[in-house]
């Protein structure tokens, strides 16, 4: 232990007078990178104490943790330091004249989550859906039973629903304006939806609100191939004309058939690795489930009053914070809803 002892105090003190001769925030960063970087000095001997006989191991890895913590407190001293000693130059230099006009405020910049649902709904104007609007906090009646899915249904599962005094809740989906849409209008139908939509999930891949783009087309003699067409050309649209587009049965309560629809991963083209490691996007598989759809549901044409032996239709929806993040490359939903300058200035 006495000689892990010494090397953890010479790494230690050569950090410590490193810190003190810096002069500068890039500086300090270079020696935080030598000492507490992943290939580090500290890293290093941290991971040394694993080869030490077991009884050994819980003094050095505290001995280690300590001068490392040391030198971290030492890092944050240092940044402190030399932000007050530029305050105080600037202060007894030249005077600020308070009368001169400012130079202006910055252009703007369109959130990724703005630009990407502004292109999906260009695109699908392009191909003559027109775009609808519904409330976001609505009633079970629109948001679960016009849908086919009844109060026991285990469909509910799959949606943690945000509820409201009154019976009303924040919608988990923008389909319930599909509803309204069809009560109020006859076919043909043929509207986007895009909105807020709200669910109790929080972490790096998903939020509490989200965002959807829901589709609907209903007319007379539409089929699945129309459905096929529409959502190939969308996505190629999106992602590039060359994207590999595959379905895959699934299930819906509201669509029958259903099915999942997946790109080819865009981090490494579909090979399922990147420079011969795992890509960890679409985890080998080389695909990326992207959005839902289906043939609408006789059920769901019964609470609207649509013959569903005279209309057929299909639906779709897909989740735009998903789609931002896959064409910026964002790997985590949270910097979307952070505001956070740095991050938004780079779109």
């Amino acid at each position: 232990m006495s000689g892990v002892d010494d090397e953890v105090s010479r790494v230690e003190r050569m950090a410590l007078d490193r810190i003190a001769a810096s002069r500068d925030d890039r500086e300090l960063e270079a020696v935080r990178v030598a000492f507490l970087g992943k290939k580090g000095e500290m890293t290093t001997l941290l991971r040394a104490v694993s080869s030490l006989p077991s009884a050994e191991r819980p003094a050095a890895g505290k001995r280690v943790n300590e001068a490392k913590g040391g030198i971290e407190a030492a890092l944050d001293a240092r940044v402190s330091g030399l932000a007050t000693e530029a305050r105080t130059k600037n202060l007894g230099g030249v005077g600020i004249d308070v009368t001169l006009p400012a130079e202006g405020q910055p252009p703007g910049h369109v959130h990724p989550l703005t630009q990407t649902m502004r292109d999906i709904c260009a695109i699908l104007c392009g191909y003559g859906f027109s775009v609808a609007d519904g409330p976001e906090i609505e009633d079970d009646y629109h948001n679960f039973e016009a849908l086919n899915v009844p109060a026991d249904h285990p469909a509910r599962d799959m949606q943690d629903t945000f509820f409201v005094r009154g019976g009303s809740l924040l919608r988990t989906h923008t389909s319930p304006v599909q509803i309204r849409v069809m009560e109020r209008s006859r076919p043909p139908v043929a509207v986007i939806v895009p909105g807020a939509v709200y669910r109790r999930d929080d972490d790096v891949t998903h939020s509490p609100m989200f965002h959807q783009v829901e589709g609907l087309l209903v007319d007379r003699h539409v089929h699945f191939g129309h459905l096929k067409f529409v959502l190939t050309a969308l996505l190629r649209e999106l992602f590039g004309a060359g994207s590999r587009v595959r379905f895959r049965p699934s299930y819906f309560p509201f669509t029958e058939p259903s099915v999942e629809v997946d790109i080819g991963c865009v981090m490494c083209g579909g090979e399922g690795a990147v420079a011969s490691e795992p890509c960890r996007v679409c985890k080998t598989t080389g695909w990326l489930e992207i959005l839902g759809a289906g043939m609408v549901d006789p059920a769901v044409f019964a609470h609207v009053g649509y013959d569903p032996e005279e209309f057929s239709g299909f639906a779709f929806g897909l989740g735009v914070d998903r789609i931002a993040m896959l064409r910026y490359g964002i790997g985590d939903i949270r910097l979307l809803y952070g505001g956070d300058l740095r991050f938004l200035e780079q779109f």
